[in-house]
């Protein structure tokens, strides 16, 4: 009777699915017309086929509502695709990042553990909780400019940044565009400096033919719906340290001591004959905390859709070159208004968008070209937080700053992108083209010449 109960809920299973694959195709179109100013062109969306909603419906139906095999699976291939050894799931990209940073505070690493008014080398331009982690466990930022056009960190300015105090470095490649890997890496290791990569708009991205996150201790990644593959909310940690892996996994899981799995106990065969710190001996090792932790978890319905999407990550990120080149290509002749984005020799980029900032000399500011775009449906960004130090969450907070960060300010005047993301079709690209060199065309100091009359 268990056997045919088995076979039946299979069946049912497997046509339900079949259902989904159908729903699909009926509700989703293979295409809508374009209509240039009408239709939206947004900088980023989620991209998914049938085989995605069939994941989601597939876990769903397991009800196993908390991390779960498909959470397993992703770990395990996700990881390989970055070429670490271990991949940690999280609930975003941001929890990621908070992860990372708090690891590196764990009594578990002895004299290299971060502790209060320690200080941690970051840039000033680019996304907040890149740099909120820092302040959450009573750490110091300091800020360094970066270079332009590259958006990268300007590495000559590492030396300057550097204290006494100086422990780790965290720092974001913008817009999926890797700055020098190589020399942060080497002035983190000759310091003995922790390093964490902060991955979330470079999924795919490489640097001396290595991926992105295998340079520092430990690397962060967003799987939020704008990025290169989405869970709806998710991210990971990603480290080739097996104690770090366990500290991050402590602090994702309450702070916990015990390393098994959700759903899992015993594991070491021990769970009743630890006795550690105050506690009387023989205290259940499943509710024994040995760090300050949280609950950043996701559920295994989004890891599902993160398998699935692993599916389609190469043509993902193959898309995102191919549309940026594109851009690139077809307006380079605006190069005397528009400052475009440059690319380390040894790096090859996995665009989140396309940057561009309005030259002083342009004749308009950033605020101009926005509302033209926008105004024709053409979605735009600036770039993140753009200086953050001048941000109010920021003001009264401690932190350090090298030099006068010219280069960040001018990113937070003049620095907007567009999308690159696999869904744009080759029509919005056009439109996106077009509406450029329209713009600029009509308003170059040349074109706003007006010659008077006799």
């Amino acid at each position: 009777m268990a056997e045919h109960d088995t076979q039946h809920s299979a069946a049912l299973r497997a046509q339900i699915l079949a259902l989904v694959a159908q729903y699909h195709a009926a509700s989703h179109p293979a295409s809508h017309a374009f209509v240039p100013g009408v239709t939206p062109v947004p900088v980023s969306g989620r991209v998914y086929d049938a085989s995605d909603m069939q994941h989601l419906v597939d876990a769903g139906l397991d009800f196993w509502l908390t991390t779960g095999r498909f959470a397993a699976e992703f770990e395990r291939r996700f990881a390989q695709l970055m070429e670490a050894r271990h991949a940690i799931l999280v609930n975003s990209g941001s929890s990621a990042n908070l992860l990372a940073v708090s690891a590196l505070t764990s009594p578990s690493l002895g004299e290299r553990a971060l502790k209060p008014g320690d200080e941690v080398i970051t840039v000033a331009a680019g996304f907040p909780t890149t740099v909120n982690p820092i302040f959450q466990n009573g750490l110091v930022p300091v800020f360094v400019d970066i270079e332009l056009p590259s958006y990268g960190i300007d590495v000559a300015q590492l030396e300057a940044a550097r204290s006494p105090r100086t422990r780790a470095i965290i720092i974001a490649h913008a817009l999926g565009n890797p700055y020098d890997l190589r020399a942060v890496a080497a002035f983190a290791k000759q310091h003995g400096l922790w390093f964490i990569e902060d991955c979330c708009d470079a999924v795919g991205a490489r640097f001396d033919g290595r991926s992105v996150g295998t340079y520092g201790d430990l690397a962060t990644v967003s799987f939020y719906p704008a990025h290169h593959i989405t869970m709806g909310e998710g991210g990971c940690v990603l480290t080739s340290s097996p104690k770090l892996k366990r500290i991050v996994e402590s602090f994702r899981d309450w702070g916990r001591d015990c390393w098994c799995e959700t759903g899992q106990s015993n594991t070491c065969g021990k769970r009743f004959e630890w006795q550690l710190g105050e506690l009387p001996p023989c205290y259940d090792h499943k509710y024994i905390y040995s760090h300050i932790g949280y609950n950043l978890k996701l559920t295994d319905m989004q890891a599902a859709v993160g398998v699935a999407q692993l599916a389609h990550v190469e043509g993902f990120i193959a898309a995102r070159r191919r549309n940026y080149a594109f851009l690139r290509a077809q307006l380079d002749n605006l190069s005397d208004v528009l400052e475009f984005a440059t690319v380390h020799p040894e790096a090859e980029p996995s665009w989140f968008g396309f940057p561009m900032r309005v030259r002083e000399s342009a004749g308009f500011g950033r605020a101009e070209l926005v509302r033209f775009l926008e105004s024709r449906q053409i979605a735009t960004r600036v770039l993140f937080g753009g200086n953050l130090v001048r941000q109010p969450a920021y003001a009264g907070r401690d932190f350090r700053v090298v030099g006068e960060l010219p280069k960040s300010d001018q990113v937070m005047q003049g620095t907007l992108w567009i999308g690159t993301w696999p869904g744009l079709t080759e029509p919005m690209l056009a439109w996106m083209v077009e509406s450029l060199q329209a713009f600029c065309r009509a308003n170059r100091p040349d074109a706003r010449h007006v010659p008077t009359g006799l």
